[in-house]
């Protein structure tokens, strides 16, 4: 994923990661160490809360670019909009105290198309408090993780049975987006958004039907029209790319074998 033109490619930096203990934030905060760059992997259990602003300053000090991959830690509409809002306020004001060059944020591939939920509400709210932000920024927004094909499918399912629309996905593996977030902080803002998304779209119903298969899980797929998205009707628009993703290079099949013998 090396599209991008960079002007910070050979110069060491300071980059504080948000939400650097997670799925995301642990790789990406790898990936730029292994780069010899200096990163702050900054989350509440390392010192630094963004909703508090406990050590935000401290983390910032001399930090030219700041990548926040912060989730809220509740979906539900009333806390996830004040843990984005009141998170991205207090961060955003932090990095223009300390002359930060350029914020990065993990967002999701479909955000506007999908704001009958109160997540992609609050998404939509970080969003357009990054654009009125005075500093330079890049918007990463990517399509749904292979790592939580195995939520999806807990959250559709009763007895045995997996209830799942058939709506169009382009899921993509998480080293993926770590990958390209990593590039992307190292190459000069772009004052806009970025897609990134899987190799191969697939069917939401045949995504977990693989994954059940692979995993050796008895649980059988049931194709239902009207099962939404986590309670949000979709189409084959809602959760895929525009034209001219970045795109990852693991396909589903060798996440799945990868992960099976990982076991």
């Amino acid at each position: 994923m090396n599209n991008q033109t960079s002007s910070h490619k050979n110069k060491n930096m300071k980059i504080v990661i948000i939400g650097g203990t997670g799925l995301i934030g642990s790789n990406l905060t790898n990936k730029l160490r292994q780069l010899g760059h200096e990163v702050v992997a900054a989350s509440p259990s390392t010192g630094v809360n963004t909703l508090t602003g406990e050590g935000l300053a401290a983390a910032l000090a001399g930090a030219q670019v700041v990548v926040d991959v912060a989730n809220s830690p509740s979906f539900e509409d009333g806390p996830v909009m004040s843990f984005f809002e009141t998170s991205g306020r207090n961060l955003l004001a932090a990095e223009v105290a300390a002359g930060v060059g350029h914020h990065i944020a993990l967002s999701v591939v479909g955000t506007e198309r999908l704001l009958a939920s109160g997540y992609f509400r609050a998404k939509m709210a970080q969003e357009q408090l990054i654009k009125d932000s005075p500093i330079p920024y890049t918007i990463v927004r990517a399509t749904q993780f292979f790592e939580f094909i195995s939520s999806i499918a807990h959250a559709s399912t009763n007895g045995q049975t997996v209830r799942l629309s058939s709506v169009l996905m382009q899921p993509v593996a998480s080293e993926d987006v770590a990958a390209a977030l990593a590039d992307i902080a190292l190459a000069v803002p772009i004052n806009g958004m970025i897609e990134v998304a899987g190799p191969e779209p697939i069917r939401l119903d045949e995504l977990v039907r693989r994954y059940l298969n692979a995993t050796q899980d008895e649980r059988t797929v049931e194709t239902d029209p009207n099962a939404g998205y986590f309670g949000t009707e979709v189409n084959d628009q809602s959760l895929t790319p525009d034209v001219n993703p970045l795109l990852g290079k693991i396909y589903l099949e060798a996440w799945l074998n990868n992960s099976a013998n990982k076991k």
